[in-house]
């Protein structure tokens, strides 16, 4: 295993945060990874907001489903992407895999929660004031871990087939 593959291994979702800030430079250096990413047709469709004021990250959590535990994040990154692009959807996954892979090497923890397709999405656009021309693909909580709950992950060969598929 290399340093890259023990960083990606090692990333787990992480939703208790302490009540520490994130160092800018980690964030910076974790959006440049988040902009490094694969892009359809190199369009690189994607908007990144870098939302750290309290009562903002509490009204994104208040209107989220499954994301109460935003309001306690040191910083929440939300990507977005040009609704008109084909492959929006793609890109902007890539880029928020690069993104929490990128805190992830700093120690820092996240936690990925869903914007495309959900009711809040609309939302959450309006709260921040982002142009129509984009839709939420992803909110990424992020933060000093609190406490880190390891989630099993199935068997590579569970889930995995060469050539071709062979049923059992």
């Amino acid at each position: 295993m290399n340093v890259i593959t023990a960083v990606i291994k090692g990333r787990h979702s992480i939703r208790k945060f302490r009540q520490a800030p994130v160092d800018e430079a980690f964030i910076h250096d974790a959006l440049e990874c988040a902009v490094h990413a694969p892009t359809a047709m190199n369009l690189q469709p994607w908007l990144i907001g870098v939302v750290r004021d309290k009562g903002t990250l509490g009204k994104i959590a208040g209107l989220t489903d499954h994301g109460k535990f935003i309001s306690e994040a040191a910083v929440c990154f939300v990507v977005f992407g040009e609704r008109t692009a084909k492959y929006y959807l793609e890109d902007c996954s890539a880029a928020t895999e690069n993104l929490i892979l990128g805190l992830h090497a700093y120690g820092v923890g996240s936690c990925w929660v869903a914007g495309d397709k959900k009711d809040y999405a609309e939302d959450i656009q309006k709260l921040l004031d982002v142009p129509e021309k984009y839709t939420l693909v992803s909110l990424v909580p992020a933060g000093l871990p609190d406490e880190v709950t390891i989630a099993a992950k199935k068997e590579t060969k569970k889930v995995v087939f060469f050539d071709k598929f062979k049923k059992e």
